[in-house]
């Protein structure tokens, strides 16, 4: 059986906790935030849980996280 590729875009765009969940940034986090309040602004900062529709879409992305 050959070695699986990660795929590099999923690389750099989520990351995987020590229990297995997969964390995803919030969009919108650039453009236009100067105008935004800085309370939502902070709330852009934390990762947040990746839905389970699309989690064994990622773990396919990313055989070896």
């Amino acid at each position: 059986m050959p070695k699986l590729k990660t795929h590099k875009g999923a690389k750099g765009r989520f990351h995987v906790t020590g229990t297995g969940k997969i964390l995803r940034a919030k969009c919108g986090k650039s453009h236009f935030r100067r105008r935004k309040a800085p309370r939502t602004k902070r709330l852009y900062d934390r990762m947040i849980a990746t839905s389970s529709a699309d989690t064994p879409r990622l773990r396919r992305l990313m055989p070896y996280s």
